[in-house]
């Protein structure tokens, strides 16, 4: 039986990162890069990441470019391949693609839900399978999925967002035991508030007036690779909200109690979403 152990060194290692053209996917990528990783850069926008690949090879590290909507599978299939061929594999794999959308449910579209669960979830399920084949030939890899404080605990205003992030929570649990015997280390992310574009003036208008401040992009993912480097398997993040979510498995009366009237009180009219 393989040992899973955490991601101690990336020097030498390939990491493919989605969602690399900005915020979390993008600070998550110049860091693994800085410590010694190669690493390939997957999202829509192809100028965007090339301006993070510029900033990566400036700084002394090495990037590839590889623009694909997650949410095909035929282009996640394709981009596999040329990042494959450019750095002969991949030993770590971080999906942080990720749509999300501020609106009551009753107000939103099917077919945007359905484009949010194709880019959330399905994104996440192509990325894994197609590359699962040649971390299993290494005998070794790592996964990294961002799901969200949302996908622990469910927010009202964001109802199809905490559905498929709650998914990703469960197939990251699932993972883990499946693949822990195969070399293969799964982390599961739970981020709370990041500051990055998706945050936009109008999902701004739909927040509670009250809220905790911020983290920023570059102390999230030095939080999100020490995690990885001790072997954790989930890590919430600011890590005093691990706590939150604790409770609300105990009293979740009480805690659905104050997040509705913390999001519900006071929404303006209109709607709000963002894009990565």
């Amino acid at each position: 039986m393989a040992v899973t152990t955490g991601l101690r060194d990336p020097r030498d290692k390939v990491a493919l990162v989605t969602g690399a053209s900005s915020g979390i996917g993008a600070e998550l990528a110049r860091q693994l890069a800085a410590r010694g990783a190669r690493v390939a850069l997957v999202a829509r926008r192809r100028e965007r990441l090339e301006s993070v690949a510029a900033e990566i090879e400036k700084a002394g590290g090495r990037a590839s470019v590889h623009a694909c909507d997650v949410a095909r599978r035929p282009a996640v299939a394709e981009a596999a391949r040329d990042a494959c061929a450019a750095w002969g594999g991949v030993d770590v794999l971080v999906n942080a693609a990720g749509v999300a959308r501020h609106v009551l449910f009753e107000d939103h579209d099917v077919e945007d839900i359905e484009a949010l669960l194709r880019t959330n979830l399905n994104g996440t399920i192509y990325w894994i399978k197609e590359l699962l084949p040649r971390l299993r030939e290494r005998g070794r890899g790592w996964i990294v999925n961002v799901s969200s404080f949302a996908g622990k605990v469910a927010q009202p205003d964001e109802a199809a967002y905490s559905a498929s992030k709650y998914a990703i929570t469960g197939l990251s649990r699932a993972l883990s035991m499946e693949l822990a015997p195969r070399g293969i280390h799964v982390l599961c992310v739970h981020p709370a508030l990041v500051r990055t574009e998706m945050f936009t003036p109008e999902v701004m208008a739909r927040m509670p007036r009250t809220r905790p401040r911020f983290m920023e992009a570059p102390d999230f993912a030095r939080r999100v690779l020490r995690a990885l480097e001790r072997g954790e398997t989930e890590v919430t993040l600011p890590r005093r909200y691990g706590w939150v979510a604790m409770l609300a498995e105990m009293l979740p009366g009480a805690i659905y109690r104050g997040v509705a009237k913390a999001k519900l009180g006071g929404l303006p009219d209109g709607e709000g979403g963002g894009r990565s």
